[in-house]
C-alpha cells in the first residue's frame, strides 16, 4: 500500500491540504469527505483502512477552514466553494485513476455535500457511502444566537463564535471522545459563511430527495444527539435509490462508536452489491 500527502493551490493562494492511500490492487477509488470541525486524519484508524481492505483507493482532504488546510477556522466563501472545491478533487481522483468507479464517502456535513453535489450538479459517481449525514440539526440553537447570526452574515461574515457542539455526542467511548478533545487540528469555530447555508442545504436536500438518482446508502445512529437520524429517514423516504440502515445504539460518529463493526458490515454488504468483493 502507498501514502502520499500533498496540496491543492486553491483560491487566493490557499494551500488545500490532499492525502491519498492506494491499496495493493485498486478495484475503485473513494473521495473521503469529513465532517464540521475536524479533518481526514481523523479516519485513519478506521475507515481509510477497512476501504483499502476492500480495494478502494482513498482521496481524503482538509475542508475549506479545517484541518492542514490554510485559512481561518471555519470560515468559507460560501456553499458553492465548498461544491466546487469537492468536484475538483473528484476530477482529480478520477484523472489518476481513469475508467474505475468512483465513489463518494461523507460524513456528517460531508455527507450534505456528497448528496448535493450529485443532486444540483449531476455529477455522476458510482455511489455515495453517508454516515450520519447533516441534513437537520438534533437541537435548535438558540433563537437569539440564530438572529444575531444571520445579521453578521449579512455584515460580518468572518465574525467566529462556538458551534456548540458537545464531544460528548460523538461516541458512546469515553476515550474516543478524549482523542476528539485532544486533537489540535479539531476546533469549535464557525461563522455564519458556513453555518446557515449548510443548515440550509440539508433542508433543501430533503424537499428533493426525489432528485436522487445515485445509490446511495444511508447509516445513522437513533442515539445521535447532533444530527436527527429522522433527517435521514425522510430523505430515504424521498428516492428510490436510496438504502437507510438505522442503528440502535449508534452516536454521532459510528466509526468511532460501538456500532463500527455494523456500519463496516453493512457497507461492505452495500459494496459487494455494486461489485466490489
Amino acid at each position: 500500500m502507498a501514502a502520499t500527502e500533498n496540496y491543492i493551490n486553491w483560491k487566493d493562494d490557499r494551500q488545500v491540504f490532499l492525502g491519498i492511500e492506494e491499496p495493493g490492487q485498486t478495484k475503485a477509488v473513494v473521495v473521503l469527505i469529513h465532517g464540521f470541525g475536524e479533518h481526514s486524519g481523523r479516519y485513519s484508524d478506521g475507515v481509510i483502512p477497512f476501504l483499502l481492505e476492500h480495494g478502494l483507493a482513498v482521496f481524503r482532504y482538509d475542508n475549506i477552514g479545517h484541518g492542514k488546510t490554510e485559512g481561518q477556522r471555519g470560515y468559507c466563501h460560501g456553499y458553492e466553494e465548498l461544491l466546487e472545491l469537492l468536484e475538483h478533487v473528484i476530477a482529480k481522483a478520477a484523472k489518476r485513476f481513469p475508467g474505475l468507479p468512483l465513489f463518494l464517502y461523507g460524513h456528517s456535513m460531508g455527507g450534505n455535500l456528497a448528496i448535493n453535489l450529485v443532486i444540483r450538479r449531476s455529477v455522476r459517481v458510482a455511489g455515495i457511502m453517508a454516515s450520519s449525514p447533516y441534513l437537520r440539526l438534533a437541537y435548535q440553537p438558540p433563537g437569539w444566537k440564530l438572529q444575531v447570526g444571520k445579521l453578521l452574515k449579512i455584515i460580518a461574515p468572518r465574525f467566529s463564535m462556538s458551534s456548540g457542539l458537545d464531544p460528548e455526542g460523538i461516541s458512546s467511548i469515553p476515550d474516543e471522545v478524549k482523542k476528539y478533545r485532544e486533537d489540535q487540528l479539531v476546533h469549535d469555530r464557525i461563522t455564519p459563511n458556513y453555518a446557515f447555508p449548510i443548515i440550509e442545504a440539508g433542508a433543501w436536500a430533503i424537499e428533493n430527495s426525489r432528485l436522487m438518482t445515485t445509490l446511495i446508502i444511508i447509516i445513522h445512529g437513533k442515539m445521535d444527539p447532533i444530527i436527527d437520524h429522522r433527517g435521514s429517514v425522510e430523505f430515504d423516504k424521498g428516492t428510490d435509490y436510496s438504502r437507510l440502515v438505522l442503528l440502535e445504539k449508534g452516536y454521532h460518529e459510528l466509526h468511532h462508536d460501538v456500532s463500527r463493526d455494523l456500519l463496516f458490515k453493512h457497507i461492505k454488504e452495500w459494496l459487494g452489491e455494486q461489485g466490489l468483493h
